[in-house]
């Protein structure tokens, strides 16, 4: 083993520091390996020959495929936005006092987050199998012609991410100090405006990063609605590869599209998560200026 001798210039002159040289060594092999093995992975892809690049390139943008694109970002941005709200009020229920309440909430993000996603889409999809029509003031309503693939899709996402936003909003309420609850109480603030006000926006900056997190994987979970007929960027691509047989061209056109929706969204949440933390470091720098 051999060892590198450092000299210090604040240290008596017959000290020295002894640094093993080992762990260096050891990091640049193992970064050679891995960099290795991205470049094998990368030839198989990129030079088998097997792959139509051409293909991909022309349909990357085509007119089809954007109309995909689309369809997943308003899946996307409806189901995270109709849980934002939903999660917010089971998080409220969960945290009151009222166990009759707390005891509805548990049991939705039970239900919820105890089945599979997919089985959920499938099961609103098939809505009409046991219930052909629904009562909407006083007018019958074939079940069918309400619930769509894109309707099915939307019930199932929003539902199924609820759930999990739930348990997302709560931890951040619950990450506040009671203190401050008690202290806008004693103001006079009712409950719920306390929530809004008070502790509400404190907590955003624990559920930033979860949330953040749980919009991302439920942009790439929108891929799983393709199953009911909702032609999103999987069920588009899939619809043109049963057409054309380029079938991995066209999952490689998808998972393109993926890579980019997903990097753009970690970008914005990671701007985000800065802007929150200077928000906060520059209120810290005020309240202590004022002492």
């Amino acid at each position: 083993m051999t060892h590198e001798i450092i000299s210090h210039p604040t240290l008596d002159a017959g000290l020295r520091i002894h640094r093993r040289s080992g762990p260096l060594i050891r990091n640049i092999v193992f970064a050679l390996i891995a960099v290795a093995v991205v470049c094998v992975a990368a030839w198989i892809v990129l030079g088998s020959g097997q792959i139509r690049w051409n293909v991909v390139a022309d349909y990357l943008f085509s007119d089809v495929v954007l109309k995909g694109v689309r369809t997943t970002l308003v899946l996307t941005v409806v189901s995270f936005v109709g849980s934002l709200v939903l999660g917010t009020l089971l998080a409220a229920m969960r945290i009151s006092r009222n166990p009759v309440l707390e005891a509805i909430a548990s049991v939705y993000i039970w239900f919820f987050r105890g089945t599979p996603l997919l089985v959920q889409i499938v099961f609103w999809f098939n809505l009409g199998l046991f219930l052909p029509k629904i009562e909407i003031a006083g007018h019958a309503i074939a079940t069918n012609s309400l619930i769509n693939p894109t309707t099915a899709a939307l019930l199932g996402l929003f539902l199924n991410v609820s759930a999990f936003m739930c348990e997302i909003i709560r931890g951040g309420l619950i990450s506040v100090d009671p203190g401050q609850t008690e202290a806008a109480l004693s103001i006079g603030m009712t409950p719920g405006h306390a929530l809004m006000k008070i502790v509400l926006p404190q907590a955003v900056r624990v559920i930033i990063p979860t949330a953040g997190n749980l919009a991302i994987d439920l942009l790439k979970s929108t891929s799983l609605v393709y199953v009911i007929g909702t032609r999103e960027i999987l069920g588009t691509t899939q619809s043109i590869a049963a057409q054309t047989f380029y079938v991995i061209e066209m999952l490689m056109v998808a998972s393109i599209w993926y890579l980019i929706l997903v990097s753009i969204a970690s970008l914005g949440q990671a701007w985000l998560e800065k802007r929150l933390a200077r928000s906060a470091s520059t209120k810290r720098r005020t309240v202590t200026t004022e002492k």
